[in-house]
C-alpha cells in the first residue's frame, strides 16, 4: 500500500458508492454537528450582547431562547417537507432555482456557501475557545490550534463520507449525553432548591448595568442567538448521502437533530438564568465559556467537567464536518449548472468531491487567520447566509405548493410561508443589528458570489458557442506541420525528440536559445557531428539549427517570438512544437530539476494560438539511470 493510500484510503470504485451511504446513527454526526454544536455558542452569543445591562439581562435570555426554539420548529417543519419534495437533495439552491428562478437560486447558493465557510471557522474557533477555558495556558496558541484541527478534519473528509460519519459518532454522542445529563441534574437541583440552587463553583459576578434595557438591545441579542439556527438545512442538502429509503432516513435524522438541539437550547437558557451565569469577555485571559461556567456550577471541576468539556471541544471543532459534507455537494450542483468550474462536480479517489473539500479548507483557513481564531469576532458575519438561504428556500416551497394546487397543498404552503416570514424578519434583524459590527462584509460577499457565478456561466456559454461545429471535416491544405524542437544540448532526450520529429515532417527547425557562448559553440559542434552528418549520409535533408540570441538569459520569450515569426511566415501551416522532457522515476527527484519543460508548455498553451500544437516527448529515468540523469539538468 502506498503512502497516499495510507493517508487518504484506498481508491473506491463507482460501484461501491451505495456502501458509502449512511443511516440515522451516522447521519447525525455527519450532517448534524453544525446544528448541535450551535447550542454551545448560540446562547453565549446572545448573553454577550446582554452584558451591558448586567444581571438584568438574565431575565431576558429565556424569552430570547424561546423565540429561537419556535423558529427552530418552523424550520424543522419546512425542511421536512423540502426533503420529501426534493429527494435528490440540493436544499435552498435547488428549491429556489426551480421555483423562484436561477438568479434567486444563485443568491441562495452564494449565501449558503458563505455560511458553510463561516461555520467551519466559527465551529473550530468555538471549540478551541472551550479548550482554552479549561486550559488557560493555551490562550496564546488559539490560531495554531484552529489550523491544526482544520487540517485534521479536512484529511478525514478526504477519506470519504462514511468514514467521517463513523469517526465523529463517539464525540457527538458523548457531547449529547454529557450535556443532557448536566441539564437534567441542573434542573433537578433548581426545582429541589425552590428556584435558588447553590452552585458547586460560583460563577463570576455579572457587571453592573451601564445601559438601560432597550428593544434594540434585545433585538441584537436575538440576532446573535440566531447563530443557533445554522446547520438545520444540512440534511435537506445531503439527502443523497443516506441509504435507501433515503427520504425516511433523512427526515428521521432531521427530527433527531432538531429535538436534541431544542432540548439543549432550552436547558442552557433555563439554567443560565437559574444559576446567574452570563458571558465573559472573550479577549480576556480569564475568559470562560458559558457552558464551562454552567458545568462547573452543576458538577464542579472534577473528572466529569473535563470529560464534558472534552466532548464540547470535540463537537465544536468537528461541527465543521457538516460544511465539509454539504459544501462540496452544493458546489457540485452549481457546477452542473455551469456556474462553477466543472472540476467541482468530479468525484475523487474516495467518491467525495475533493475539489470542494480543498477549497472549503483553504477559505476557512484564510478567515481563521484574518480574525485570529476568535469566535466573537466571527459571530457578526455568521447567520446571515444561513437565514437568507432559509428564507429563499421556504419562499420557493410556497411557490412549489401553489403550483401543485389542491387542498393537500394548503397546509404545507402555510407552514412554509410562515417560516419564510419568520426567517425573513430574522435575517433583517441580524443584518441591521450586526451591520456595523461586520455584517456589511457578508452583505458584500454574497452579491460578489452571485457575480462570480454569472461570470463563470458566461465563460462556459462562450466556450460552448466557440466549439460548435456544424461543417464536415476540412480536408484542404493537409500539409505536414513545421516542427519546432527546442534544443539545450545533445542528450538522449534530444535524440528521442528529433527521431519523433523526423517521423512527422521533413520541415524541422531545431531552436537553441543562446544564453552562454560556450554552450552555443558546443551544440553547433555536436549538431554537425551527431545530427547533420548521419542524416545527410542517410540521404535525408537535415533539420535546420537556428540559434536565437538571448542577452538577458531569457528562455521562453525568445522562443515564443521565434514561433510567432513562423506563424506569420507560414499562416497556412500547423506549427508543431515538440518539447523533450525528463520524467523522474521517484517523486523526491522532481525538485532536483528545473522543470523548464512544464513552464514552456504552459506558456505555449497560453500564447500559442490555434495554429500551434504542443507535443510532449518524455524520457523516463529508470532507477539505475537516475543518478547519472540528475547531472544532465535538461528539461528540453
Amino acid at each position: 500500500m502506498s503512502i497516499v493510500d495510507k493517508i487518504f484510503g484506498a481508491p473506491l470504485a463507482s460501484s461501491e458508492e451505495e456502501d458509502q451511504k449512511v443511516g440515522v446513527f451516522a447521519g447525525i454526526p455527519m450532517l448534524g454537528l453544525d446544528a448541535l454544536s450551535s447550542a454551545a455558542y448560540g446562547p453565549e452569543a446572545a448573553l454577550t450582547i446582554l452584558l451591558p445591562i448586567g444581571a438584568v439581562g438574565l431575565n431576558y435570555i429565556g424569552p430570547i431562547i424561546g423565540a429561537l426554539v419556535l423558529l427552530l420548529v418552523l424550520l424543522f417543519l419546512s425542511y421536512r417537507q423540502t426533503i420529501a419534495s426534493y429527494p435528490g437533495g440540493g436544499g435552498s439552491y435547488t428549491v429556489a432555482s426551480e421555483n423562484l428562478g436561477h438568479r434567486v437560486g444563485l443568491l441562495a447558493g452564494a449565501a449558503l456557501m458563505l455560511d458553510y465557510v463561516l461555520n467551519v471557522a466559527v465551529g473550530i474557533s468555538a471549540g478551541v475557545g472551550a479548550l482554552v477555558s479549561a486550559v488557560p495556558a493555551l490562550h496564546s496558541h488559539i490560531l495554531a490550534l484552529c489550523l491544526v484541527i482544520l487540517a485534521l478534519i479536512t484529511l478525514v473528509n478526504l477519506r470519504g463520507t462514511r468514514e467521517s460519519g463513523v469517526a465523529f459518532a463517539l464525540p457527538t454522542y458523548l457531547f449529547v449525553a454529557t450535556l443532557i445529563l448536566v441539564i437534567i441534574v441542573g434542573v433537578a437541583r433548581v426545582l429541589l432548591s425552590g428556584g435558588h440552587p447553590h452552585p458547586v463553583i460560583t460563577p463570576p459576578a455579572l457587571p453592573k448595568a451601564i445601559v438601560p434595557v432597550s428593544l434594540w438591545l434585545l433585538l441584537r441579542a436575538f440576532a446573535s442567538g440566531c447563530t443557533a439556527m445554522t446547520g438545520v438545512e444540512a440534511v435537506s442538502n445531503g439527502v443523497s448521502a443516506f441509504k435507501a429509503p433515503s427520504v425516511k432516513h433523512a427526515q428521521n435524522t432531521l427530527g433527531a437533530i432538531v429535538l436534541i438541539l431544542g432540548v439543549l437550547l432550552a436547558g442552557i437558557g433555563y439554567l443560565a438564568h437559574a444559576y446567574g451565569i452570563g458571558a465573559t469577555d472573550p479577549d480576556s485571559p480569564a475568559y470562560q465559556s458559558v457552558l464551562s461556567l454552567l458545568i462547573a456550577a452543576v458538577f464542579g471541576r472534577g473528572a466529569f467537567y473535563y470529560v464534558t468539556i472534552g466532548g464540547i471541544l470535540a463537537v465544536l471543532c468537528l461541527s465543521a464536518n457538516t460544511s465539509f459534507a454539504d459544501f462540496p455537494r452544493l458546489c457540485k450542483l452549481i457546477a452542473q449548472d455551469h456556474y462553477l468550474p466543472h472540476s467541482f462536480a468530479n468525484r475523487g479517489r474516495r467518491l467525495v468531491y475533493s475539489m470542494g473539500i480543498i477549497i472549503l479548507a483553504l477559505f476557512s483557513a484564510a478567515i481563521l487567520t484574518i480574525f485570529g481564531g476568535i469566535t466573537d469576532r466571527l459571530i457578526p458575519l455568521f447567520a446571515i447566509g444561513a437565514l437568507l438561504a432559509f428564507t429563499l428556500s421556504q419562499a420557493g416551497m410556497v411557490v412549489h405548493w401553489k403550483r401543485l394546487g389542491g387542498i393537500k397543498s394548503a397546509l404545507p404552503a402555510f407552514v412554509n410561508g410562515l417560516g419564510a416570514v419568520a426567517t425573513g424578519v430574522a435575517v433583517s434583524i441580524v443584518l441591521v443589528a450586526k451591520f456595523v459590527d461586520g455584517a456589511w462584509i457578508t452583505a458584500l460577499l454574497i452579491p460578489a458570489g452571485v457575480l462570480l457565478f454569472a461570470a463563470v456561466k458566461r465563460h462556459y456559454e462562450y466556450v460552448a458557442r466557440d466549439l460548435v461545429c456544424t461543417r464536415s471535416i476540412d480536408l484542404g491544405q493537409l500539409k505536414p506541420p513545421i516542427v519546432v524542437v527546442p534544443i539545450k544540448s545533445w542528450t538522449t532526450i534530444t535524440e528521442k525528440a528529433l527521431r519523433f520529429a523526423l517521423q512527422l515532417s521533413q520541415d524541422i527547425k531545431a531552436v537553441h536559445i543562446a544564453t552562454d557562448e560556450a554552450d552555443t559553440n558546443l551544440i553547433r559542434s555536436q549538431w554537425n557531428t551527431y545530427v547533420e552528418g548521419p542524416i545527410r549520409n542517410a540521404g535525408l535533408a537535415p533539420p535546420e539549427l537556428t540559434v536565437v540570441a538571448s542577452p538577458y538569459r531569457r528562455l521562453f520569450n525568445p522562443l515564443l517570438d521565434y514561433i510567432d515569426t513562423l506563424k506569420a511566415e507560414y499562416p497556412d501551416r500547423t506549427i508543431a512544437v515538440i518539447i523533450p522532457e525528463l520524467v523522474e522515476s521517484r517523486w523526491y527527484q522532481y525538485p532536483l530539476h528545473n522543470q523548464r519543460a512544464t513552464g514552456l508548455k504552459a506558456a505555449l498553451l497560453l500564447k500559442g494560438g490555434n495554429q500551434v500544437v504542443v507535443i510532449n516527448v518524455p524520457w523516463y529515468v529508470t532507477t539505475h539511470q537516475a543518478g547519472g540523469a540528475i547531472g544532465v539538468n535538461h528539461d528540453g
